[in-house]
């Protein structure tokens, strides 16, 4: 495995080339990326990147986890070819003020909630499919409206990437792998895995039996039932468009169940079918 922090070093690439961008603080949800990367590419790169213009809270950037020595024996134990982990002023040398039209993809749901979020993510992966050139790249369904706003922007710009999406990995209580989740407190850990046990069953038991309002009404009041969880939204959306609905045959297609909770000063993201 290479480690390169410049692009320079970024160098003898063979064949099909996968890429799994990061911001470190890797756990088993980017290494199941990293094995689909590396079951359908020659080369596998992964990025190491703590990107500051997608956090629109100072703090939020600080705390941050950073593991780079752990991330990096993940990866070299899985067969990763090239790690790129930058500086800013390598990604950035001169300020991005690039601003990006995601179509209303970026205007709903975690958009609404962190201004700015989605175009820091938008400049920071067309930066890095700038430096890297991948042939594919590979991106968890967790951050499922991420996902679609990529999709969009790599139409948009017309690059010839194809955007892998991968399913959700989940701890064996059901609580979605996050970096953030080794912030935790144990109390609130514990609590966690109550946020997928409501949309779990929430998804097999409310769609058509009562209106998409009254259902995201249940979904929060249950959440907020264990007092160490506090919901911030709770959406159900369109699974191609992100737009909400507010009926349950409004939209064609699939449709998703998204929410964002607060446990302690963590915030949780998840989602599921529904």
């Amino acid at each position: 495995m290479k480690l390169c922090r410049r692009a320079s070093e970024l160098a003898g690439f063979q064949g099909t080339v996968g890429f799994v961008p990061t911001m470190g603080a890797l756990h088993e949800g980017h290494l199941s990326l990293v094995k689909k990367c590396r079951e359908t590419c020659d080369t596998a790169v992964v990025s190491i990147f703590v990107n500051p213009t997608q956090f629109n809270d100072p703090k939020d950037l600080a705390n941050y986890p950073r593991t780079e020595e752990a991330d990096l024996a993940l990866l070299d134990a899985a067969g990763v070819d090239f790690v790129f982990a930058p500086s800013v002023e390598e990604v950035y040398p001169t300020p991005d003020t690039r601003v990006f039209d995601f179509g209303g993809l970026d205007r709903v749901m975690e958009g609404e909630h962190r201004p700015g979020h989605f175009n820091g993510v938008g400049q920071v992966v067309s930066r890095l499919f700038e430096i890297v050139k991948p042939d594919r790249a590979f991106f968890g369904e967790k951050d499922f409206q991420q996902l679609a706003i990529i999709r969009y922007m790599v139409a948009q710009l017309g690059l010839p990437i194809e955007i892998v999406g991968c399913p959700i990995v989940r701890d064996a209580d059901g609580l979605a792998r996050s970096s953030r989740n080794t912030l935790l407190s144990p109390e609130h850990r514990a609590a966690a895995p109550h946020i997928y046990a409501v949309l779990s069953d929430a998804a097999t038991s409310l769609r058509g039996r009562v209106s998409v309002a009254e259902a995201k009404r249940i979904i929060a009041e249950r959440i907020d039932a264990n007092p160490l969880l506090e919901t911030e939204y709770v959406e159900i959306a369109s699974a191609s468009t992100l737009q909400p609905v507010s009926e349950w045959g409004a939209a064609r297609g699939d449709l998703r169940c998204f929410v964002a909770v607060h446990a302690g000063d963590i915030r949780l993201i998840d989602n599921v079918a529904i």
